[in-house]
């Protein structure tokens, strides 16, 4: 069977209908000059502590998923959560072309890649089945990911197995893996109420894009690029090119901790007004940012 073309999976399934009639969709194109300061927003906490899992080759996407015998789960806390999250899942979205691949993007500017962190609220729900037809079920962490000289040491623990998964079903174990130690060095974030990003679509997902990206080498992207959605006796199609299309923002409000006023040594209050200070960084490795 062939991937569905996300236009198609409000119609294949009756319990997907969110994805064609939801009004808070995602991912989006984030518009920076449409966002809205927020000092109330807190700093992003992770637990430290390490995990262990496996990576799957689903055919449909690449996807990480925590080990369910774990005994020490990583958290997700602090930002704009009101609650504890559990972290269970990462799904990596790519092009098979640098100029796109991210699902969210940056006023019209796609990045090669996205990584997908996903937890459960912990203090409401049992396990993330549950949580992800609920409100305020799930969080979704979104990290960009840029073509660099100097990738992320923690990310090469998973890009060192992409030649075991290289087809349709193929897994492979991955230990102690650091969900912080994938995030980059910065505070600031981008947030809003939005949904999954699969199937089906469900409108219970805070999501949190860092402000920064992590960094893949070419040899690493290239290894990813070389996944198929197929199997081995049928490998089909490349497995990239796996990112839901922008969705409409339907009057949301998209919020920042990032105060550019007062970044720029401007001697005001934060305010929750709109300032107008955001501009779209059309890639520059001199900052590292996506919006500065």
């Amino acid at each position: 069977m062939c991937r569905q073309r996300p236009s198609f999976w409000g119609l294949i399934n009756p319990q997907w209908n969110m994805c064609n009639k939801g009004r808070r969709q995602s991912p989006i194109d984030v518009v920076p000059d449409k966002l809205l300061f927020d000092p109330f927003l807190r700093p992003l906490h992770i637990d430290k502590h390490k995990v262990s899992g496996t990576l799957h080759n689903t055919g449909q996407s690449l996807v990480f998923r925590v080990d369910k015998d774990t005994k020490q789960h990583v958290n997700i806390s602090g930002g704009p959560l009101a609650y504890k999250y559990q972290f269970e899942e990462i799904y990596i979205h790519y092009g098979t072309e640098n100029t796109r691949g991210s699902e969210h993007y940056i006023q019209g500017y796609s990045f090669p890649g996205e990584i997908q962190i996903y937890g459960f609220n912990k203090e409401l729900y049992h396990n993330m089945s549950e949580a992800q037809h609920k409100s305020q079920g799930i969080v979704g962490l979104s990290l960009m990911v840029q073509i660099g000289e100097t990738p992320n040491p923690e990310l090469r623990i998973i890009t060192s197995t992409f030649n075991k998964v290289l087809f349709k079903g193929f897994s492979t174990p991955i230990r102690h893996l650091s969900v912080r130690a994938l995030l980059p060095n910065t505070d600031h974030y981008i947030t809003y109420e939005g949904s999954t990003t699969h199937p089906g679509c469900w409108e219970s997902t805070v999501w949190i894009i860092i402000n920064k990206p992590i960094y893949i080498t070419k040899q690493e992207l290239y290894q990813l690029r070389r996944l198929m959605q197929g199997s081995e006796t049928t490998p089909k199609a490349p497995l990239g090119n796996n990112a839901r299309p922008v969705q409409n923002l339907h009057h949301r409000t998209v919020r920042t901790n990032i105060d550019f006023k007062r970044n720029k040594n401007q001697n005001v209050c934060p305010t929750m007004y709109k300032d107008m200070y955001y501009r779209a960084n059309r890639w520059s490795p001199d900052t590292g940012l996506l919006i500065r």
